[in-house]
């Protein structure tokens, strides 16, 4: 994590636009730690707030939709040829595919705050044929909220970012488990409206 830390320090929003791409992506480096740490040096001034958020969101949407374009262009193959360079087996995708399938582009917009998932959330959108509008709106409005989440907790906490990631790590089980309510929930209110209108056309 060191190195990581290092690239931010370093060189700045380049750095963090560029990890946040490979990050999200699925190259193992740690996406919320990288968010928290730069809130923490948004507190201590060594970093401007405006292009703090610029570069993690433009970082996040690109990496986003880079696996999208992958997903949508190049499809099973390419994933099942190189997928174990960023550890990423044929289940796994299968998976977020049987998520997608229920969840839609709800997952894409809720998908960053699950480990694993905002990594293939993108690709399963692309291989579906989702279009590019659709998906540009829910995972990028996605990529703002994640994005805000983790630079406040950062800002907030200040000297202690360190305790706040630990936290996180601990608790990833129990994000999880949120992240999937929400979506969920979310999933079954959209779903409302449209069967009350199947039974009154019935």
């Amino acid at each position: 994590m060191d190195h990581v830390l290092f690239w931010i320090s370093h060189y700045g929003y380049a750095g963090l636009f560029t990890l946040l791409v490979f990050g999200i992506v699925g190259l193992p480096i740690p996406d919320e730690t990288l968010l928290m740490f730069s809130g923490y040096l948004i507190s201590q001034s060594r970093l401007q707030p405006v292009w703090t958020f610029v570069s993690a969101v433009s970082g996040s949407a690109c990496g986003i939709s880079l696996s999208y374009g992958v997903g949508r262009f190049l499809g099973h193959a390419v994933i099942y040829k190189y997928g174990g360079y960023i550890h990423l087996r044929p289940e796994h995708l299968e998976r977020v595919h049987q998520w997608y399938r229920r969840s839609g582009e709800l997952l894409l917009a809720f998908g960053y705050f699950i480990p694993a998932v905002r990594h293939l959330s993108a690709l399963a959108a692309g291989m579906s044929g989702l279009e590019y509008k659709i998906f540009a709106l829910f995972a990028y409005a996605g990529a703002i909220v994640w994005v805000s989440t983790f630079l406040a907790i950062g800002y907030i906490v200040g000297d202690h970012w360190q305790v706040a990631v630990e936290i996180v790590r601990r608790y990833t089980a129990l994000f999880i488990c949120v992240g999937a309510a929400i979506v969920g929930t979310l999933w079954w209110m959209r779903r409302q409206p449209q069967r009350s209108k199947s039974k009154r056309l019935s």
